[in-house]
């Protein structure tokens, strides 16, 4: 008889098993895309960097698909964010650059451009097809009151920052959570703030000031931890656009242990940015943090059994900030790759970023392509991974095929980008060249400079003069890909 029980007990539960693995297989996959903030191409072990650990997303690219060609929507945060969201490149975006609104103070907060209700944006597709929704981050899209808030635009949860400038700050005063204050244990101070002259630099008690209860990026995974729990039953979009490695210099001081040997100089502070003791330690500690984070994402999927029913993409914002900015040392890390440029212009350290893609049983283990693709690409890859008609009025090409390696892969004809600060400039890609056109507010017919991204990945040598067809057919791509933008300042 016991006999007898324990066999029924075995074959209800492999029946329980195959009944739980066939509903799993049954319902649309899970999307997790994991957006970091001003991450380089050359800051993942997976891409060559030798001094920050990053085993998690070196797993995660053993597991998956890593792209070596993989590019942002842009070279600054907002308009990045908008190309993911609505499948559309700089020429056709209504975000193109960073439009900043009210200050930097809490009482002055007032985000950046909204986004228009009028665009679709990939979570809204999800939601009506049954999907939850969450967005999880810095948004950098618009505040609660604006036609910009992140629930108008299909995410039925936000929890973050709603405002760009307030992430300059990882122990502020409070973060959104659907359009509501959440209050957090830290006093307000300025990031303007900077060490006075006559401060000891050496003393860790000079930090003090700087440092806060609540770190935000903690308070983000507890709340990308609990959605994922949540929705485990699914089909769940979760977009996590984590603040790290953008500047302040963070990072809870238990963290720092492993780099503290990298430091002899401090950061005294300035420019918008706050002091730390031990500048290169931080900078690496939060990259290892944001490894981390993808790392318990991933275990997390394991342990509810959702691996094989859920993709993963992690990329980057854009390329890494500004050498010496706020005190990151992106030289020594060797943040940009050996590419030329970074964040706020349109050479390759400012756009050409990591791209990984994990999808247990779906994308080959340890894969490695040179697809030429771009952050609107994203959208229509969302869309059919999930059995969704993509809109007519994007730019993006679906990536299903190159993730999977079934189907026939789509190639762009070529990539476009144009960014407003600083002068206004163009950029494009056209299988092996590279166009750049610089200061166009002062010279609308600045001239195009050439590189040969196949022969000279750094663009070091302008070919220009020794190429005029290319030149031309560049001059026709970066004048036909661009439509009028409804903020005047963005037009030429």
């Amino acid at each position: 008889m016991k006999s007898l029980c324990h066999c029924l007990l075995a074959l209800f539960f492999l029946t329980a098993c195959e009944s739980a693995k066939k509903t799993t297989s049954t319902r649309p996959p899970n999307v997790i895309f994991i957006l970091a903030d001003d991450l380089g191409y050359g800051e993942l072990g997976s891409y060559g960097q030798q001094i920050i650990q990053t085993p998690n997303l070196d797993r995660m690219a053993a597991e998956g698909k890593r792209f070596t060609r993989s590019y942002s929507g842009s070279t600054v945060c907002a308009p990045s964010r908008c190309a993911f969201l609505t499948g559309k490149h700089m020429g056709h975006a209504y975000v193109r650059d960073n439009y900043e609104m009210g200050g930097w103070t809490d009482e002055e907060e007032g985000g950046q451009l909204p986004l228009d209700t009028a665009e679709t944006t990939i979570a809204e597709l999800l939601r009506s097809q049954g999907y939850a929704t969450a967005c999880i981050g810095k948004w950098g899209l618009g505040m609660a009151d604006s036609t910009g808030n992140p629930n108008l635009h299909g995410f039925d949860y936000f929890y973050g920052y709603l405002d760009q400038k307030q992430a300059h700050n990882y122990y502020p005063t409070h973060l959104w959570e659907n359009g509501r204050w959440d209050t957090l244990a830290n006093a307000y101070f300025s990031p303007h703030q900077r060490l006075p002259e006559a401060a000891d630099t050496a003393s860790a008690r000079t930090y003090l000031p700087f440092k806060g209860s609540d770190y935000a990026a903690e308070s983000m995974r507890q709340k990308v931890i609990s959605f994922i729990r949540e929705k485990k039953d699914g089909p769940f979009f979760l977009y996590y656009a984590s603040p790290i490695p953008h500047l302040a210099l963070q990072v809870p001081d238990e963290e720092l242990a492993p780099y503290a040997h990298l430091d002899t100089v401090p950061y005294p502070g300035g420019r918008g940015y706050l002091p730390h003791q031990k500048p290169r330690a931080a900078y690496a500690a939060m990259i290892s943090r944001l490894d981390s984070d993808v790392g318990l994402i991933m275990d997390l999927l394991k342990e509810l059994g959702l691996e094989e029913n859920t993709l993963v993409i992690f990329t980057s914002d854009n390329g890494a900030t500004i050498p010496g900015l706020g005190g990151v040392d992106t030289d020594f890390f060797n943040s940009h790759g050996g590419l030329r440029g970074c964040k706020t212009n349109l050479y390759e350290g400012g756009i050409r970023v990591p791209a990984i893609a994990r999808w247990k049983g779906k994308i080959a283990e340890g894969t490695v392509s040179d697809h030429l693709t771009a952050m609107w690409d994203y959208f229509p890859t969302i869309c059919e991974v999930s059995g969704i008609s993509a809109k007519a009025d994007i730019d993006g090409i679906s990536l299903l095929p190159v993730l999977t390696g079934e189907g026939t892969q789509q190639q762009h004809e070529n990539l476009y980008w144009e960014f407003h600060s600083g002068g206004s400039s163009q950029a494009a890609i056209w299988g092996k060249w590279k166009a750049l056109r610089l200061n166009l507010r002062e010279n609308p017919d600045a001239p195009i400079e050439l590189y040969d991204l196949e022969n000279d990945p750094a663009e070091s040598k302008n070919v220009a003069a020794r190429n005029p067809e290319v030149v031309a057919k560049m001059q026709q791509i970066l004048t036909e890909s661009r439509t009028a933008s409804p903020v005047e300042k963005w037009n030429f």
